[in-house]
């Protein structure tokens, strides 16, 4: 009988404290040092990038982002640093940090490079505190240029601070 109180007790504090994480009106951001980006295209042998994100909750669990991003390619592409800039729609899903992230990015790199690129990815915004997260993603990037070329998919991992309103 004790056992099963203290379950029950420990389900409800997740509960409680789950279900503030997400919610109007707070603002998020993510440090440039943090967005790690490990993903492969069809012209690139590694493909390493970072990314610094800000944004702000419309309503409990929608979070619009920013983001600004710089790429470097290796292998024979022809243009190897790109700078990118972008906006973001994210949904939690039911307070348990699980995340879908739908957006667009404008890459430009050297060379007359610009390339428009619709985007999805699914991560999970793991709580190290009450503010801080480690936020593991796998995302699709689709080319409007070349889609054998340019699309791009992969591993990213952030570090994200949720401020309180």
């Amino acid at each position: 009988m004790t056992k099963k109180l203290t379950i029950l007790m420990f389900a409800m504090m997740m509960a409680l404290t789950a279900s503030a994480q997400f919610e109007q009106g707070k603002k998020y951001i993510s440090a440039s040092f943090s967005g790690l980006e490990l993903g492969y295209n069809g012209t690139s042998d590694f493909n390493v990038g970072f990314q610094a994100k800000g944004g702000y909750m419309l309503m409990d669990n929608i979070l619009v982002l920013g983001t600004l991003g710089y790429n470097h390619i290796g292998g024979d592409d022809i243009t190897p640093d790109r700078f990118s800039i972008g906006a973001h729609g994210r949904y939690y899903i039911i307070q348990n940090g699980i995340y879908l992230d739908a957006g667009a990015t404008y890459k430009h790199g050297n060379h007359s490079y610009n390339d428009f690129m619709p985007s999805v990815e699914i991560g999970y915004a793991f709580f190290i505190n009450r503010t801080c997260t480690i936020e593991p993603a796998i995302f699709y990037e689709q080319s409007i240029n070349d889609h054998s070329k340019y699309s791009n998919v992969g591993l990213r991992l952030g570090i994200g601070i949720y401020l309180f309103p």
